[in-house]
């Protein structure tokens, strides 16, 4: 059943009382964040900007050890909290919040259970031939919702050939924008070569075993897109 979303004259109501201080309940902050997002993902899309959200972190499991290093040292984990009812009707109301409202969108999470949920869900909302704000043709993106790459406590060996097969198992994984980079810290960059290690290691053992064709130039195409081509495609926002 389709999310309803509070009227604007609630949500500005709500608003304003969070302003002025007051208390707000769950539904009335649920439905100022529901509407933010999707007035962002409106813009996004009109002007090419990739959507990505991240899902399934839970902050400062540690009281004590926050009061005394701070946020951001250590104390973070992996969230098991039922997710795909209202990612499945977040991405329905921008879907559906005039022409072209859904951008380009990349789903992350934290945890690996949430890979066949959040695969599924996005490819009901990879066909789009509404017109973008230049007039290109939405539709013709390959992979324009993404099931982002194993992150942070998945950001090893098993999590990213378990992403990668979800994919391959139930999408495209050739449209595959691959790995992320956390910019923030230069160490992070031989990420990537782990990855496309990975990466090829995970398609030489479908070759070994039958399961895909030993077509070299198709192979190396798969390897170069994944790597770099289809970051590169995804993120130029001409497209």
């Amino acid at each position: 059943m389709p999310y309803v979303l509070a009227s604007d004259s609630r949500i500005e109501k709500a608003f304003q009382d969070a302003i002025a201080g007051n208390v707000l309940s769950k539904e009335e902050v649920d439905a100022y964040k529901t509407k933010l997002l999707c007035g962002l993902a409106k813009l996004y899309a009109a002007r090419g900007i990739v959507m990505q959200i991240h899902l399934s972190a839970i902050r400062n499991v540690n009281s004590r050890m926050v009061k005394s290093l701070g946020p951001d040292t250590g104390f973070d984990a992996v969230h098991d909290r039922e997710q795909s009812e209202n990612l499945a009707a977040l991405l329905d109301r921008m879907e559906s919040n005039g022409n072209s409202s859904l951008p380009k969108t990349i789903l992350y999470s934290l945890n690996h259970k949430d890979y066949y949920p959040m695969a599924t869900i996005m490819g009901g909302f990879q066909g789009n031939f509404e017109k973008g704000l230049k007039g290109q043709e939405l539709g013709g993106i390959a992979g324009k919702m993404q099931l982002g790459t194993s992150w942070w406590y998945c950001d090893h060996k098993d999590g990213m050939e378990e992403q990668m097969r979800v994919l391959a198992n139930v999408g495209i994984l050739p449209v595959f924008i691959g790995m992320l980079t956390d910019s923030r810290s230069f160490l992070s960059y031989p990420r990537h070569e782990y990855f496309r290690r990975i990466l090829c290691n995970l398609i030489g053992n479908w070759v070994e075993n039958g399961e895909y064709p030993a077509d070299k130039d198709k192979l190396a195409k798969i390897v170069k897109d994944v790597s770099f081509g289809n970051a590169k495609k995804y993120f130029d926002k001409t497209f």
